[in-house]
């Protein structure tokens, strides 16, 4: 197949999921023999723009008819048999659904998040799962300022939600939603359920995995609040309370409460606080872990730090909710705690570190069943070719 790949990348200093997902799917569809060509923008050049093109960009996140005339440009230039989407904010915009149209080339599109129903695409709030947009008004998003807590930034996000829900829907062939839990909640708002697929993400084999013990607790990702890193703050505390783990907790990544960690971990021979590693250097780190710890406030639409350590044989610790029990074979691969309890997440700490070698042949296991490149290839085939049947069956 010939693939247009559309995408818009996050600013280098905050390292995305969603860009990984993006070269790692772009990697293997090439390795397989299909030619893909990319299509992005790269939120890095907005620091470069003049002032008058800076100020213009909130002003395109609804629309930009620019962005459409360029892509529909170059599908007729080019003819793919399909077109992928990913992310469109915020120098695409989802103008270009309709360059699809325009071109008379059929669309999927990867769902990261919650972004059809939620502004900020989070489901999250003031220390809480938020769903008070879900099914209708994107309006109670600009009250709070739910994107970068500024009711003006939030605004056109929230415009574009309310403009071009109908456009995603219609004019989108196919959804890959990342998760069951995602599916649901979007089915929920109205989405068309016939066209949400659910194709997990997939995991490159790795180049190391786990080949002993393990030698600490691994945290690994942004340092924020919906990551849940003062919950795993308090919850080991408790385990030092009580006599600790007998493993040290490894801390690397960075983000709003970087100064905050460093301070807790600062003087303290149970804690070590690595900052921003590199994506070799934290293959490594997943390699040499008794477990990993992920113990998110809000509602993950998937996981893919805990996926990569089941590819590595290390089995997680993981809020019960959203995406990580469809991930965590609680018991079997891994641990689920109550979401939001410090009590539960030591507990499972505790207790994962004590049957860290079954637990982590199990997340292997189950990392090559659903998760490995094969699968993920799979997904994505049987997704273009539902799109393109689909609109060969569309009247002309």
């Amino acid at each position: 197949m010939r693939v247009v790949v559309v995408h818009n990348r996050y600013r280098s200093e905050h390292p995305s999921g969603e860009d990984r997902v993006v070269d790692q799917e772009t990697e293997l569809l090439t390795s397989a023999g299909h030619e893909v060509l990319v299509h992005e923008r790269r939120s890095d050049d907005i620091a470069g723009m003049s002032l008058p093109r800076k100020a213009s960009v909130p002003l395109l996140v609804p629309w930009n008819p620019a962005a459409r005339t360029e892509l529909a440009d170059r599908l007729r230039e080019v003819r793919p048999d399909v077109v992928h989407i990913h992310s469109t904010f915020p120098l695409l915009s989802p103008s270009v659904v309709a360059a699809c149209t325009d071109a008379g080339v059929p669309c999927v599109a990867t769902l990261h998040n919650y972004q059809q129903v939620c502004a900020p695409g989070t489901l999250y709030r003031e220390g809480r799962v938020c769903t008070d947009c879900v099914g209708g008004s994107p309006l109670p998003a600009v009250r709070h300022g739910c994107y970068r807590g500024s009711p003006l930034a939030t605004a056109p996000l929230a415009l574009s939600l309310a403009l071009n829900r109908r456009r995603w829907w219609s004019g989108v062939s196919r959804f890959f939603c990342i998760s069951w839990a995602l599916r649901r909640v979007l089915a929920d708002a109205g989405m068309p359920g016939e066209r949400l697929a659910v194709k997990y993400n997939f995991v490159e084999e790795p180049a190391l995995r786990r080949t002993g013990e393990g030698e600490y607790v691994l945290y690994l990702g942004r340092l924020t609040e919906e990551k849940g890193v003062p919950l795993l703050l308090a919850a080991w505390d408790l385990l030092r309370a009580r006599g600790g783990l007998g493993l040290p907790l490894v801390v690397a990544g960075s983000g709003p409460l970087e100064p905050e960690v460093a301070e807790w971990a600062r003087e303290r021979d149970d804690v070590r606080f690595l900052g921003l590693r590199t994506r070799e250097e934290c293959a490594e780190l997943t390699a040499r872990a008794a477990a990993l710890v992920a113990p998110s406030q809000w509602l993950e639409g998937f996981g893919l730090v805990v996926v990569e350590a089941m590819a590595a044989g290390v089995p997680s610790v993981a809020a019960g909710h959203g995406a990580f029990p469809e991930l965590v074979d609680d018991g079997v691969s891994g641990l689920l705690h109550r979401p939001g309890d410090a009590e539960s997440l030591a507990e499972g700490l505790r207790r994962i570190v004590t049957h860290s070698a079954s637990m982590g042949e199990a997340a292997r296991r189950r990392y090559e069943q659903d998760f490995s490149p094969a699968a993920g290839l799979s997904g994505l085939l049987e997704g273009y070719r539902a799109a393109i049947a689909a609109r060969s069956r569309e009247p002309a």
